[in-house]
């Protein structure tokens, strides 16, 4: 039996207004790097990955294709392919383009363009699970409490412990995600996260253990702490 493939779908699609920025938050330097270039490293130097899908506004993809993947030399890129309308659709379009050249038992980790502190350890821990399981979800457990509030009065705290942070990747194999993500279409849902689909078809989801590190860099104040962060990482190694 052939082994599966792990391909890596990054949606990059998004307009970045939180960043209040003149180009869209995925070609901002981290530590003189684009955020969306590192993003990409961490899958095209990982030894468990088979090739990357880049979802990219299509106006953008010439830009991308020249500034990002020809400029930094990934070999990886098996497609950029142009975004939808909400992030939803960029994925869908993205798992349209690779649906002929993989497998239902094939691993598709879903993973946002700009979140580049992801590790390895993720990558594989998200891989062994979504090969066993309907998927694996990336999280860590939430740190402050969270209050359920409508229309500006608390109407339930939910139990801390019970609570956990989304991250991504989130992994799963093809057959599992394109099937969520069809009868999500089909039905005129939009889910908050890949997870939500699956889960909305009677998957069960597992956590992989996350790092509080690998956030997703949205505001101006993100693209410091992740600059913090990366020094820190630095000195570690």
């Amino acid at each position: 039996m052939t082994p599966s493939k792990s391909i890596a779908l990054i949606p990059a699609a998004g307009m970045g207004k939180r960043m209040g920025a003149s180009v869209n938050k995925q070609y901002l330097q981290l530590n003189g790097l684009p955020i969306v270039a590192r993003t990409i490293s961490a899958f095209e130097h990982s030894p468990l990955i088979y090739a990357i899908y880049l979802v990219i506004p299509a106006d953008e993809i010439p830009y991308c294709q020249e500034h990002i993947v020809t400029a930094c030399g990934f070999k990886k890129i098996a497609a950029i392919v142009p975004g939808g309308r909400e992030r939803q659709n960029s994925v869908m379009n993205g798992l349209n383009a690779m649906r002929n050249c993989l497998t239902d038992d094939d691993v598709v980790l879903i993973h946002d363009g700009v979140r580049p502190l992801v590790t390895e350890n993720m990558l594989r821990e998200s891989i062994a699970v979504a090969r066993t399981h309907d998927g694996a979800l990336v999280a860590v457990p939430t740190k402050d409490t969270i209050k359920i509030v409508a229309d500006g009065i608390v109407v339930d705290t939910p139990p801390r412990e019970t609570l956990w942070q989304a991250q991504t990747p989130q992994s799963f194999r093809f057959g599992v995600i394109h099937a969520a993500h069809l009868s999500a279409e089909k039905d005129g849902f939009v889910g908050t996260d890949d997870s939500s689909l699956v889960e909305r078809n009677g998957g069960k989801i597992c956590i992989v253990p996350g790092d509080y590190r690998n956030i997703k860099i949205t505001t101006p104040e993100d693209l410091i702490l992740a600059e913090a962060f990366l020094a820190g990482i630095a000195k570690e190694s």
